[in-house]
């Protein structure tokens, strides 16, 4: 039986980016996380990768989709950083997609 990969997380760090940060291929899972209310999932965010081209970032958005991979945004969450006035962001960024496991989705981040 065939699976569906969950969809990815599509993350802006900033207003004014035109592209969402670059998801970490192999983060997903064969199963997409199914959420009941008040469940929580989670991804791991790398905002700084090393690479050249940087600058800073004062908010987050997060586009959300229905289940179906490749399907369009149905809606956005947009929030300033908590806790902070700004973040160096590069295009070395990335970001995982979503689990209900918040160590599985550090792993990744962590072997980068």
């Amino acid at each position: 039986m065939p699976t569906t990969p969950s969809p990815p997380v599509h993350v802006q760090l900033g207003a004014d980016v035109q592209a969402p940060v670059a998801v970490i291929e192999g983060s997903d899972l064969e199963e997409p996380p199914v959420l009941a209310p008040g469940d929580e999932a989670h991804a791991a965010l790398l905002v700084n990768g090393g690479a050249r081209d940087t600058y800073e970032a004062k908010t987050i958005t997060l586009h959300l989709q229905d289940p179906e991979l490749g399907s369009h945004a149905i809606g956005q969450i947009g929030f300033d950083l908590p806790g902070v006035d700004s973040l160096t962001v590069d295009d070395g960024a990335r970001v995982t997609y979503w689990t209900t496991a918040s160590g599985y989705a550090l792993d990744f981040i962590m072997s980068l």
